[in-house]
């Protein structure tokens, strides 16, 4: 149960795809006055070494964020891109990148006076490391810390006081049942907190699952009469390779999406910039592409 660790992946492609959408989901909330509260479903450590033991041993970060910044292309970064990049350049000095902002402190970052963040995460090393680089920030009571499961968690504070409120789940997908219990978490939501943001990470791999459910939340947002938007990052083919001998050889993840009910009317044009520019920058073969569709 607690074998996934966020930072064999940190700065992959899909760290690039869902944390460019978060944000530009932070940076149009932020633009009303009126607070808002984030929650934060599998927060993970919140901080990652790109050159740390982890990071090194997967070296997914090589074809995701820093394959982005060293791409020189032949037009400028798109805006949402640039402030991803801008965003992860300040967290790091001189010209090195060796520090990876997790969503914690993404979403920190874009937090104002009154605004409010609930971090939930179950993996109790996780949770430590998490606490550790969340004291360091000495946000006080604007950022409070859940060992428990974000799943559930989440129920109990929704809807909150603001009546504005993003909430951000990326589970690792490890045990294939939280396909089921990400589709269950937001319809749950909708009914307590009709007009939350939702936004949901997953996997495009070889997985009925997978497939399913993006199609099963645009149900849900249809059948309750809400906007919704999915972006999705194709790098490579997802077809199983073999070697000389005969082995299979597992491709890694080659594509994932971010789904979202109610999403900022802006977020759109934003991505229809962003995505195209990151399926050129990042792709490993002729497959890499990328879909932007919306409705309601």
């Amino acid at each position: 149960m607690f074998s996934y660790r966020h930072a064999f992946h940190a700065g992959n492609h899909a760290d690039v795809l869902k944390h460019t959408v978060l944000l530009a989901v932070l940076k149009h909330m932020a633009q009303k006055e009126t607070p808002f509260t984030v929650f934060d479903t599998h927060a993970g450590a919140g901080l990652y070494r790109l050159d740390g033991d982890y990071a090194q041993t997967s070296a997914e970060a090589a074809q995701g964020f820093l394959k982005l910044v060293a791409a020189k292309p032949a037009t400028p970064l798109a805006p949402a891109v640039q402030d991803y990049v801008d965003l992860v350049a300040s967290f790091n000095s001189g010209g090195q990148w060796k520090v990876y902002p997790g969503s914690p402190f993404i979403i920190q970052q874009h937090l104002r006076g009154r605004d409010k963040l609930k971090l939930f995460e179950l993996h109790p090393t996780d949770a430590k490391t998490l606490s550790a680089n969340i004291a360091q920030l000495e946000a006080g009571r604007q950022v409070a810390i859940a060992l428990e499961d974000g799943f559930e968690g989440v129920k109990k504070f929704l809807p909150p006081p603001s009546r504005r409120a993003l909430l951000f789940c990326d589970p690792s997908y490890e045990i294939k049942h939280d396909y089921a219990r990400v589709q269950a978490m937001v319809a749950d939501a909708l009914v307590r907190f009709a007009t939350g943001t939702y936004a949901v990470w997953y996997p495009l791999i070889p997985r009925p699952e997978a497939h399913d459910l993006p199609r099963k939340l645009k149900t849900l947002a249809v059948r309750a009469g809400k906007s919704w938007l999915e972006a999705t990052l194709t790098v490579k083919s997802s077809k199983l390779l073999h070697d000389d001998e005969g082995e299979t050889i597992r491709p890694g993840l080659p594509a994932s999406g971010v789904f979202l009910i109610n999403p900022p009317y802006t977020l759109k044009a934003a991505l229809k910039d962003a995505l195209p520019q990151l399926a050129t920058i990042l792709g490993q073969d002729q497959h890499a592409t990328h879909t932007l569709e919306s409705g309601g």
